[in-house]
């Protein structure tokens, strides 16, 4: 199941969309996540923190699968 990922303004980092959905706590953990943690963005491995996130991008995280929209 695709969940869908709102969000607000013209993108988010891969860092805000982390602590929004809770799988780190602060900004300074996305880089030891990344690090441990497979990442896809749109079928590529992804381990930067400030990748910016569009609409439209899609996202595979620990066996869930994100679709981003805009507000």
């Amino acid at each position: 199941m695709i969940k869908k990922f709102t969000i607000k303004g013209e993108y988010i980092t891969l860092a805000q969309f982390l602590k929004e959905e809770s799988v780190i706590s602060s900004g300074g953990q996305a880089k030891w996540y990344l690090k441990e943690n497979p990442v896809k963005l749109n079928g590529e491995m992804e381990d930067r923190r400030g990748k910016k996130i569009h609409p439209g991008d899609e996202l595979n995280l620990a066996g869930e699968e994100y679709e981003f929209i805009s507000e």
